[in-house]
């Protein structure tokens, strides 16, 4: 990607409507360049209106990407294991006919297993996945997110080294990363996070980061909600300088309860960076 992009995650809320095509007209206006589809809670699009989707975004030229469901946990069994499976396959087949590029997953559970156990296990789905979705000729990337809680896959190392699956990289939350354990909330960690990726992936894993941000609260146990930026600790100007410093390029998606309100602000601050 040629740029950083900033976005919301989902429609914002300023749009005149609460339909994905009023969202990216909303972006445009805004000024931003990006938006999440929101799938959430099930995907519910059908192929006619992903393809509107794709018309539209690529009019306007707002780039997207997916959230599949969070219902997922790739360690699991059974019937949840099949439906977890099936939730990934659907939101890349339709994310894919949108025009995004990516689709975020949240990986899966511990449930008292090793760490060692438990990546082996979403390694072989993963593989499986990313081949059934090559074989449907569905050009899209999976994008395991890192998480708020210790209880679940997504410590920057694990999104890191799950990327030795060929069509899977990571979706870098620097919120959830700050909520595991309170720290990751420097100037000097923001870049350690950026440098990581880098020595992972090469200059072109910064070239293409996909990013969640937001405020946040936690506890000992990891995340508990997200928060605007204005009423959490976290130190969203330095992250922006940060971005800068390393001209990175790609998706910046805000997630604050004030979606367009704080990925505007990060953008501001980003641009100021640049002067």
């Amino acid at each position: 990607m040629e740029r950083l992009l900033f976005g919301t995650a989902g429609t914002p809320l300023s749009s005149k409507g609460n339909d994905s095509l009023s969202g990216i007209e909303q972006v445009r206006e805004l000024g931003l360049g990006c938006m999440e589809l929101e799938f959430v809670r099930g995907v519910r699009m059908g192929e006619s209106t992903a393809r509107r989707v794709a018309e539209v975004a690529k009019e306007l030229d707002i780039r997207l990407s997916v959230h599949a469901p969070y219902y997922i946990n790739l360690n699991a069994a059974g019937e949840k294991l099949a439906k977890s499976r099936e939730r990934i396959l659907d939101s890349a087949r339709i994310g894919s006919i949108c025009g995004a590029r990516s689709v975020v997953i949240h990986a899966g559970y511990f449930q008292g297993e090793t760490r060692q156990a438990v990546y082996g296990k979403i390694k072989k789905q993963l593989i499986e996945l990313t081949e059934q979705l090559k074989s449907e000729d569905v050009d899209i990337t999976l994008r395991v997110e890192t998480m708020g809680q210790n209880s679940r896959f997504g410590s920057l190392d694990e999104v890191l080294d799950i990327t030795e699956v060929e069509g899977v990289l990571p979706c870098i939350d620097f919120s959830h990363l700050h909520a595991r354990n309170g720290k990751f909330n420097s100037r000097e960690e923001f870049a350690r996070v950026l440098e990581q990726v880098e020595k992972k992936l090469g200059r072109e894993g910064l070239d293409n980061m996909h990013i969640h941000v937001s405020g946040i609260e936690y506890s000992d146990k990891g995340e508990r909600r997200h928060l605007v930026f204005a009423e959490s600790d976290f130190k969203y100007r330095e992250l922006a300088q940060v971005f800068s410093e390393h001209d990175i390029k790609g998706m910046v998606i805000s997630e604050s309860p004030n979606l367009e309100g704080d990925a505007l602000e990060l953008k501001r601050e980003y641009e100021g960076g640049l002067r």
